[in-house]
């Protein structure tokens, strides 16, 4: 039987803080409303990811638990944006985000 290979808490630190400045560019940068719903989705993984990576690290279940807590929130985020998108593009026939701040009502 083959020994399991542990992969170093800092690296999978790292790649979440990778994840999360490229989501987080992402929203900062982006007009599209979708792209911007995709760039959180992916600082919410890189948040999971961390949450497993020190669970692991010191072999609690924490990390999974918040993961699903996670994976809640960002299931509840796509479902309320992807209304406000159907909304924004009902009304003014685009989704450019900038268009968004001419709503009234």
């Amino acid at each position: 039987m083959t020994e399991a290979v542990m992969v170093p808490m800092e690296h999978g630190l790292a790649l979440a803080a990778i994840l999360f400045s490229i989501g987080l560019i992402g929203v900062m940068v982006r007009r599209n409303i979708i792209l911007i719903l995709m760039s959180i989705e992916v600082m919410l993984n890189a948040c999971g990811l961390a949450f497993i990576v020190a669970g692991a690290r010191w072999g609690a279940a924490d990390g999974q638990i918040m993961f699903m807590i996670i994976l809640t929130i960002a299931a509840a985020e796509v479902s309320v944006g992807l209304g406000l998108l159907l909304q924004v593009h009902r009304r003014l026939r685009t989704i450019d985000i900038d268009s968004a701040s001419r709503l009234q009502g």
